[in-house]
């Protein structure tokens, strides 16, 4: 994957990776049909900058992998003065993996690009009110970090477990405040839909 021209390594976090997740591709195209040229642009204006490291062919790649799975279906539409071009369009299945997904409140990873993306777009196509979606993550995260909390207070003073609990906690009381920032935001913007 190719780095961002104007985002030097020494300014990313250190595990930062933008890969194309199935599930965004899906919510992109839940509000309307629309060609993969249409579905980057609009990742790119959900990441600004971050789309950077996005493989414009990744985007293809990953659409016609879910037209396999018969979570989406194309098209072909043809254009009077351009080649022909995919229309994709989500199938019953591809709805409900969507749903799935902005059900879903499990935290893998320390980039939170993936989460942003939801956020994005459940607003744009309608789907989720991204509020809500913040409260269930922040609600899953609290749950977690109690029991961190709980397990790094069991743990002796001079346990290395204590250590590695420590740095758990200090995390998701980092997740917790940037979703603090998602919630402010998304409720400043008043874009709620349920």
């Amino acid at each position: 994957m190719q780095e961002p021209a104007h985002v030097s390594k020494a300014e990313r976090p250190p595990d930062y990776q933008l890969g194309v997740v199935q599930e965004v591709l899906l919510a992109l195209l839940a509000k309307e049909a629309a060609h993969g040229y249409d579905v980057r642009a609009r990742l790119q204006l959900a990441l600004g900058p971050l789309a950077d490291a996005l493989n414009a062919g990744q985007v293809y790649v990953t659409l016609n992998r879910l037209e396999r799975a018969g979570l989406v279906t194309s098209t072909v539409v043809g254009q009077a003065d351009r080649p022909d071009r995919k229309v994709y369009e989500l199938t019953p299945a591809g709805r409900d993996r969507v749903r799935e997904w902005l059900d879903d409140t499990t935290w893998p990873k320390p980039a939170p690009a993936e989460f942003h993306l939801k956020l994005v777009a459940a607003a744009a196509a309608g789907l989720a009110d991204p509020v809500r979606i913040v409260d269930s993550q922040r609600h899953a995260l609290l749950d977690g970090l109690a029991v961190a909390q709980r397990a790094a207070l069991a743990e002796p003073n001079d346990s290395v477990a204590g250590l590695l609990l420590e740095g758990v906690v200090l995390r998701l009381q980092a997740d917790l405040r940037w979703l603090e920032a998602c919630a402010r935001f998304w409720n400043e913007r008043g874009e709620h839909h349920e």
